[in-house]
């Protein structure tokens, strides 16, 4: 267990620098220019009025998908080919909705989604040992997850902050190789297609907050396909498991499990909640968090490297995985982490707040006979984005690819940020 947990802060690691930067040159593969169309609106709940965040956007019986935006906001593109009758809107606690399409764009759609009522029979479901769903759940893992080699198409956006203020944007269409479900994740890789990104050019910004690995949290942070993470069975003896109010994904009734660590480690764990289909036991959905109670333990989990004098304070280490299924198979689908933390240099009154939030969506796949992705070519764990892509530039750079919107703040930084560079 101690040594996937390394692979897994591998990824997570921080480094805090000041020098400059020195960009290197983006891909620039232009995209399959297939014909499509764009569905794009936004998502909200029914009763509440209020926009729905990271809402799943799919084709059903397919892995074309994207998400919402933090303000609910989607834009979704369909290609001609697949031939698509709809567009499948899902949310955990909720009912589905669909889009009828009829080969026209559509613009500006208001999804309502109604909020699931809880009708199971809650004293039968906590009746059950919690700690033994989770075991058959992993136990079933072979059986009910991607039995194939696949290679995926996927879009990774990370962000850093100060205090409110945006000092790095990086973006990427990203190449995701993975093995059978029932192989460990030492043969998956990651590679960048095409990226951009956005830095900050104030002298105050001089602090670089660089997230090393961030794209290979599509394998890394698949805790389903690396089981050590959380759900290695060995490792279930160290928390301690309960049952709360079950919900729905995707119209499917849901076993949902808490999770807290009762034992004491040289290293952090984690507290959470586990999602698991009542019917087929698969893992849909993981939320899970870095246990904050040691804080040296937590600061050696995230931190990579930092200026002499300067003060690390982590505040908060989040992780949500999603998975969808399809036709009887469930495959990876969302992959969310933020780090909050703050800074002070010694001898000075007040500390600066930061935040990095990278997010992962696959937006397509299929199957792959062979590993199309060579160890030369893929992101290493010692690499940064922001170190490995250009500068925005092209307005149509996404082309036909799908992506997760940017927020109406997200759009304002940006034009603040390009305004530095001219």
């Amino acid at each position: 267990m101690k040594a996937m947990h390394k692979q897994l802060w591998g990824y997570l690691l921080i480094t805090l620098l000041l020098a400059g930067f020195t960009p290197l040159q983006a891909q620039t593969d232009s995209a399959d220019e297939s014909d499509y169309i764009t569905v794009s609106g936004v998502v909200k709940d029914k009763k509440s009025k209020k926009s729905l965040e990271y809402v799943n956007i799919s084709i059903p019986g397919t892995t074309t998908g994207t998400v919402t935006n933090a303000d609910g906001e989607f834009s979704f593109k369909v290609k001609d080919s697949i031939q698509a009758k709809e567009v499948e809107i899902s949310y955990l606690g909720y009912y589905n909705a669909k889009i009828p399409l009829n080969g026209e764009n559509i613009e500006k759609e208001t999804v309502w989604l109604t909020p699931y009522t809880n009708m199971l029979e809650e004293v039968i479901i906590h009746a059950r040992d919690p700690r033994y769903l989770v075991e058959e759940a992993i136990k079933k893992i072979p059986a009910n997850y991607n039995p194939k080699h696949s290679l995926l198409t996927g879009f990774y956006r990370e962000t850093a902050q100060k205090g409110r203020r945006y000092i790095n944007i990086s973006e990427a269409v990203i190449d995701i190789y993975k093995t059978p479900y029932n192989e460990t994740a030492d043969r998956d890789r990651v590679q960048i297609f095409k990226g951009r990104k956005l830095l900050s050019q104030k002298a105050s910004d001089t602090l670089a907050v660089k997230l090393l690995g961030g794209p290979n949290m599509s394998i890394y942070v698949d805790v389903v396909k690396n089981p050590d993470v959380i759900l290695e069975l060995e490792s279930l003896p160290y928390y301690k498991f309960r049952m709360e109010e079950s919900t729905t994904i995707n119209d499917r009734p849901q076993y949902v499990i808490n999770f807290e660590p009762q034992a004491i480690l040289p290293y952090a764990l984690y507290y959470g909640k586990l999602y698991i289909d009542k019917e087929r036991l698969s893992f849909t959905r993981a939320e899970f968090f870095l246990d904050m109670n040691d804080r040296n333990k937590a600061t050696q989990a995230i931190l990579r490297k930092k200026p002499f004098g300067l003060r690390f304070k982590p505040v908060e280490v989040s992780f949500l995985v999603n998975y969808q299924d399809r036709d009887g198979v469930t495959y990876l689908s969302y992959i969310r982490n933020g780090v909050r933390f703050k800074c002070d240099w010694k001898r000075k009154l007040f500390s600066t707040n930061y935040t990095i939030l990278s997010e992962m969506v696959v937006t397509d796949g299929k199957e792959s006979t062979t590993n199309a992705i060579p160890y030369k070519m893929a992101f290493k764990q010692n690499q940064s984005l922001s170190d490995k892509v250009a500068d925005f530039a092209d307005a149509n750079f996404w082309g036909s690819y799908n992506i997760i919107e940017p927020t109406e703040s997200l759009e304002h930084a940006v034009d603040r940020l390009k305004k530095q560079h001219k």
